[in-house]
């Protein structure tokens, strides 16, 4: 009966000591994105977004910047040797769950006091030990179990981390990118304009010459050509920061960096499209902020095993003699086993601190992961208005450049025939200029919404990835 009692204890203290099984906390997701509600699941699968999602913009240049990035990227090294720390640290967790063998072997000569009240001689005397002690912790209420899992899931956030990093590194190249583009656009827009300028400047002076301009209208159109002259070489400003920040992003030297001018493309590609309840699975920050979750929720488990005694089983075997040639006989071997327990009496409140602390960490993780996923639907919902609406804007500005142009080469003819003052085809130029400029912003800021709706929605990545760190 006593062993029935005793093993019943046993069995409803393990209960009490191992935590529930790890839920994932629940979140919101509403059945389809508010502002493209027509944005669903892509069919057929092979045009669903893969890994290499720069690829459907289609620009080769951009492809192979994008390649160096993996290679040669230091922020995206670091992340990686973060993630190596993880896996480290996970190793020497489990460790904890094998038996820790140590060996001490010693060879001392020595000669105590014979004035020492428990040393009844002074004689020098030697003492050779070869000992191996073997420890092995129980894990009966699951508190290492509680460690390596929590650990397991640190090392799986961390993988995430480099998605994370991965993603973000990939994107701000692309953004730096077709900012350049869109520079370089705006350069040959301001070079034509230049040029189309120098031949208005020239045929005012013609007039002033024939007496049928003023001196005022050949200074009005020196002012126009020089002030877009300013415009054209302020751009190279910018282009030269934007080429040293792609320089640094794929690891090259900006000193020996440089890219050849090309201009940007009119629209951003199609971009397949998914539904809300897969974003959770195709986020990296999402995983890894679900991931911390689940090893807060292991490292709640461990600190209430705390309370339970830590029981250990040790043995401890060798030779001991007070010469080599003692060494090895059976007189001189030595071994001892057994079982002990570890219970703290009083901690002062300590272990209830502990677990209050754990308990507060896992809040908090449970709260930082559903902030992370109402800003992953923001995201998504913020690119897709985005393009939807600079879509129209899109076309409302090219009716608006058809209509400057218009605007441009009546005042130029009025001009020319003496209807109207040079003030008006100015006004006319500079209105044309600004139109076409402005289409060239709203072009790159499709560019920019599709690179971000990409990344608001993982770029193709996919949260399997880390869930097989545990068994690597």
């Amino acid at each position: 009966m006593t062993r029935y009692v005793l093993a019943a204890c046993a069995a409803a203290l393990c209960s009490c000591a191992h935590p529930p099984a790890y839920v994932r906390p629940t979140t919101a997701a509403a059945p389809a994105f508010k502002e493209d509600p027509g944005w669903k699941s892509a069919a057929p699968a092979d045009e669903a977004i893969r890994g290499d999602w720069w690829t459907l913009f289609g620009d080769p240049e951009l492809t192979r910047l994008e390649a160096q990035i993996d290679v040669s990227n230091q922020n995206l090294k670091a992340a990686e040797a973060r993630f190596a720390e993880a896996r480290a640290a996970l190793r020497i967790t489990r460790a904890n769950l094998y038996p820790q063998v140590t060996a001490a072997p010693s060879a001392v000569v020595a000669r105590p006091s014979g004035a020492r009240a428990t040393t009844s001689f002074h004689d020098v005397y030697g003492d050779i030990l070869l000992p191996g002690d073997v420890s092995y912790e129980i894990d009966a209420w699951g508190r290492i179990h509680g460690t390596v899992n929590a650990a397991v899931a640190q090392a799986q956030a961390s993988a995430a981390d480099v998605e994370t990093a991965r993603l973000s590194v990939h994107a701000e190249l692309a953004l730096d990118y077709f900012d350049l583009r869109a520079l370089d656009r705006e350069r040959d827009l301001l070079d034509q304009a230049v040029a189309n300028y120098e031949q208005a400047l020239q045929l005012t002076n013609n007039r002033f010459q024939g007496g049928i301009a003023s001196q005022a209208d050949v200074a009005l159109a020196e002012t126009q050509l020089e002030t877009t002259r300013a415009l054209a070489v302020d751009e190279d400003v910018q282009r030269a920061a934007l080429e040293h920040a792609i320089a640094a992003l794929v690891g090259e030297p900006a000193s020996t960096f440089a890219l050849a001018r090309a201009p940007i493309g009119a629209a951003p590609p199609a971009i397949p499209a998914a539904l809300p309840s897969t974003l959770l699975e195709r986020r990296p920050d999402v995983a890894a902020a679900e991931r911390r979750v689940a090893a807060a929720s292991a490292q709640v488990g461990a600190t209430r095993a705390a309370w339970f005694p830590i029981l250990t089983l040790s043995g401890a075997a060798g030779f001991e003699a007070s010469s080599l040639g003692k060494l090895l006989s059976t007189t001189s071997t030595l071994w001892s086993v057994g079982p002990a327990a570890l219970v703290t009496v009083f901690d002062g409140g300590r272990k209830r601190a502990v677990t209050a602390q754990a308990q507060a960490a896992y809040d908090e993780a449970v709260a930082n992961y559903r902030e992370t996923v109402l800003t992953a639907f923001r995201d998504v919902e913020d690119q897709l208005a985005a393009l939807n609406i600079l879509g129209n804007e899109a076309e409302i500005q090219t009716r608006a450049i058809a209509a400057a142009q218009r605007s441009l080469e009546q005042a130029t003819n009025r001009y020319r025939g003496g209807l109207a003052s040079y003030l008006e085809v100015t006004a006319a130029q500079t209105a044309a200029l600004t139109s076409v400029r402005t289409g060239v912003g709203i072009d790159l800021r499709r560019l920019s919404a599709g690179v971000l709706l990409l990344k608001a929605a993982g770029g193709g990545w996919d949260a399997q990835t880390v869930r097989d760190v545990a068994s690597k």
